[in-house]
């Protein structure tokens, strides 16, 4: 037994312990949510049962805060994804002595702790708004004050990851678009708008992903209305039941399906890529190849 063998055997000692402690609660979940007794339990099995994915589908609370988890996740796509843009297009053209004091204040939301951009959401709306009989019935509603607050720190996520892509851009195909008569209507939508494709599309993702998990400003600004999480957290204070499993087990399911529908559609993309490639070398070396007398 050399010192090599059980350095890796102790690297792979540490990695079990890793991914047991990463994917062990959800296994245990996974387990719980089809069996018997009313409260989670993985052992002993007693015997397989759908009965608390039935008992989800009829909790009403439970369904009307997932419903409005979804609202309020596509509403601070709509609002954090465009303003996350503007703020990159802003930041990659402004003096650069400028940028740090822009990139302060654009980031600093994320600093702030949840608890006060929920509590200022709510405030800041409601003197602007003012409360009358209008505002109260279509503007200073917990959903819209939900979304308001979220992305006054998800547009900073969506900021950074769209600047990660575009410090990447090269300007010169803007300048040849516009000495070639293009306008800047048509350099953004049809030059820009294509190189930032992936980068919008990660925002938005972890924009719904953030806004959906969120609890801290949406405990606040959400009102008297309800979200998944806080409908969770109300829950679990009275005592967990086996339906909070089988809503982790669809939640899990959902998301691995999405990773592995990505990468197959990743992976097609690749390989239709590679044979594109491939058939532009064989023609331009069938066109080097001189013609036989």
């Amino acid at each position: 037994m050399t010192s090599r063998f059980v350095m890796k055997g102790m690297i792979g000692f540490y990695i079990f312990l890793f991914f047991l402690y990463l994917f062990g609660p959800l296994a245990v979940m996974s387990v719980t949510a089809f069996n018997t007794p009313a409260y989670p339990q993985a052992i002993p099995f007693e015997s397989f049962t759908l009965e608390w994915f039935v008992k989800l589908w009829n909790h009403r609370a439970m369904m009307e805060g997932l419903r409005n988890s979804f609202i309020i996740g596509l509403g601070v796509v709509a609002l954090s994804v465009p303003v996350g843009l503007a703020a990159a297009i802003i930041m990659n053209q402004i003096y650069h002595r400028a940028r740090g004091m822009f990139y302060l204040v654009t980031v600093s939301p994320v600093l702030t702790p949840g608890v006060i951009i929920g509590i200022s959401t709510v405030i800041f709306w409601k003197d602007v708004l003012g409360a009358t009989e209008f505002t109260k019935e279509y503007f200073y509603k917990g959903i819209i004050l939900s979304i308001f607050g979220q992305s006054s720190f998800v547009a900073a996520y969506c900021l950074l990851i769209i600047m990660a892509r575009l410090q990447r851009f090269d300007r010169a195909q803007e300048e040849a678009a516009l000495d070639l008569g293009a306008t800047n209507p048509q350099v953004f939508w049809h030059i820009l708008l294509p190189f930032l494709k992936p980068a919008l599309i990660s925002a938005a993702v972890i924009a719904f992903l953030t806004s959906f998990e969120n609890y801290n400003t949406t405990t606040f600004a959400i009102l008297a209305d309800k979200t998944l999480v806080t409908v969770l957290a109300g829950e679990v204070r009275q005592g967990t039941t086996p339906a909070l499993s089988a809503l982790a087990v669809i939640i899990i399911g959902i998301s691995l399906a999405g990773a592995i529908i990505y990468e197959v559609m990743k992976r097609r993309e690749e390989q239709a890529a590679a044979r594109l490639s491939e058939r532009a070398r064989i023609a331009e070396r069938s066109e080097i190849v001189p013609a036989p007398v």
